[in-house]
């Protein structure tokens, strides 16, 4: 009997233990969590419009120029390591000139890659470096060492010509509503003329 009661004692004792771990780890998880969104709010708050700063400054500067540079976002995630905030992306820089009611595209590429975000002394959000992807015969092993984990989503979204294109007529849609452009459509030399999204006219 007093084997039994014994054993009954250190299953509640044991179980306790267990609830107490999993509860305390389950604690950990979610302040870790918000700790991240803090930190995000605090590192990074605005950085849609920080990383399409940098793309058309020191990116989009170094094409043929043009009157617009639209920088596109095909693919993003990011990940936040004490001050640091670790971006990983697969961008696309355009410079077009306003022709009638078109945006004539002159010049631009890709540049996938990771970009380091942290706080200067000033404590304003800066782009401190940009790891670019690899051009040419080491593209794919460059992919692989710079995306790590995120390379099958980044090379998902990146082979998808259609995806790209869809989000590419999708930000231009945005650029145009926002500086209230005159224009309709959008061209890449070569090819034909492409209508610009609206809410009544999506994506083609």
């Amino acid at each position: 009997m007093k084997k039994m009661k014994l054993w009954m004692m250190a299953a509640i004792l044991f179980s306790g233990v267990a609830c107490m771990t999993s509860c305390n780890g389950q604690a950990k998880v979610e302040k870790e969590a918000e700790a991240a969104e803090v930190a995000l709010n605090g590192l990074g708050g605005n950085l849609e419009a920080l990383i399409s700063k940098y793309l058309v400054d020191s990116i989009g500067s170094q094409y043929a120029p043009g009157e617009i540079c639209i920088p596109v976002v095909v693919y993003q995630t990011d990940e936040i390591k004490e001050d640091s905030l670790f971006v990983w992306g697969d961008y696309w820089v355009f410079n077009y000139n306003v022709v009638g009611d078109t945006l004539k595209c002159v010049s631009g590429g890709s540049h996938p890659g990771k970009l380091l975000v942290r706080k200067n002394e000033q404590g304003e959000d800066q782009v401190v470096s940009f790891e670019q992807v690899e051009a040419g015969h080491g593209n794919v092993e460059s992919a692989k060492h710079i995306f790590g984990k995120n390379y099958d989503a980044f090379h998902s979204a990146n082979s998808d010509e259609v995806y790209r294109e869809e989000v590419r007529a999708s930000g231009i849609a945005d650029y145009v509503k926002a500086h209230n452009l005159p224009v309709k459509y959008y061209q890449d030399y070569g090819w034909p003329a492409k209508e610009i999204p609206t809410q009544d006219t999506p994506a083609q």
